[in-house]
């Protein structure tokens, strides 16, 4: 796992809409009440950024769904918002150590 989270630390952002990031995690979508998703919904109201979302790349051939690591309130958020927001995304293949 160390070598998945040394892998965000040196990968470019790249942006995937708000729908497909909740397509390809199977994550439900929070309600706006939710608080962090509140928090996020300010935040993009006071037109202030929101940090990356980090994501662990998925594998349909495997049946692999896409991992939110980190800011899935945040992608909720983005989606309320519209969800054809382009979201700002670390994406990183998972890394498997070999022992």
């Amino acid at each position: 796992m160390t070598a998945t989270v040394e892998a965000f630390e040196n990968v470019e952002s790249a942006h995937f809409k708000a729908k497909d990031i909740l397509g390809a995690s199977r994550f439900a979508l929070l309600p706006t009440d939710n608080p962090h998703v509140t928090s996020d919904l300010k935040q993009l109201a006071d037109g202030r950024a929101l940090s990356p979302v980090l994501l662990v790349r998925g594998d349909a051939a495997s049946g692999r769904d896409a991992i939110i690591a980190d800011g899935y309130h945040r992608v909720c958020a983005s989606y309320h918002t519209d969800e054809n927001t382009d979201v700002p995304v670390r994406i990183v293949d998972l890394a498997h150590r070999s022992a």
